[in-house]
């Protein structure tokens, strides 16, 4: 294949333009910002987790305690019935000796269910506390989110504008690329490598490997409008006037 030196050295921009393409998609995959959203938004589910975890318990505590509540009522209601028949007149020692023997039960009973309903508010005050705090993560988790998703966005949007001042440089020089020589280049590229470089002294510019005194000579020898590649690489070597 042929090409006149100076279309041949357009494959050194070419390539530099597709080197910096190559940058730009690499850096846009690998912003801190992914790997920071993506711990911010576990944090986010951590404490979601954390707050329902304490909702439904706030729950299970206020239910026992109305529940509580509702038999220490009972057991008032009960006493306080049974010393209004107490004081009454025309019950007789029997009956009596049976209502203060279920007045002493009921204010046993009393005491128990008022000194289990105080372990469960205690109890109950503590997991609000708890609830408060994972709420309060949850927000702060919330708001990091948003944050870094701003930052990220940021950040992507300075690599998108690169990337199209590129892309329209690349689109330029593909434009003025001889068809065959340009289908050379793009499938030396396609096996994921530098397609072309300059060949400076007895080193390749694609590769950056030393080139073989034999090989160098028979690329001195060949015509300027020769196109040679690289026994190292098979990049498209460049070569100076």
């Amino acid at each position: 294949m042929k090409a006149d030196p100076t279309t041949q050295a357009k494959l050194l921009q070419l390539a530099e333009v597709d080197t910096e393409l190559g940058r730009l998609a690499h850096q846009s995959k690998n912003l801190p910002e992914h790997q920071q959203l993506t711990e911010a938004e576990q944090r986010v589910r951590d404490a979601h987790d954390a707050v329902v975890r304490a909702e439904t318990r706030a729950g299970d505590l206020d239910r026992d305690i109305a529940r509580l509540e509702r038999d220490v009522d009972g057991v008032r209601t009960r006493a306080e019935r049974d010393h209004a028949m107490l004081a009454g007149s025309g019950i007789g020692a029997k009956q009596a000796s049976e209502l203060q023997h279920e007045l002493d039960t009921l204010a046993r009973r009393q005491g128990v269910l008022e000194e289990e309903q105080l372990g469960i508010m205690e109890e109950r005050e503590a997991v609000g506390a708890e609830l408060d705090h994972a709420r309060a993560e949850l927000a702060s988790a919330e708001e990091q989110v948003v944050e870094v998703t701003g930052r990220r966005d940021g950040a992507e949007a300075d690599l998108d504008a690169s990337r199209t001042g590129r892309e329209r440089a690349r689109a330029e020089l593909v434009e003025v690329l001889p068809a065959e020589l340009l289908a050379d280049y793009e499938r030396i590229r396609g096996r994921g490598q530098v397609a072309a470089g300059a060949l400076r002294e007895s080193r390749c510019g694609a590769c950056r490997l030393e080139l073989d005194r034999t090989f160098l000579g028979q690329v001195r020898s060949a015509g300027d409008d020769d196109v040679v590649h690289c026994e190292e690489c098979g990049a498209i070597l460049v070569r100076g006037k």
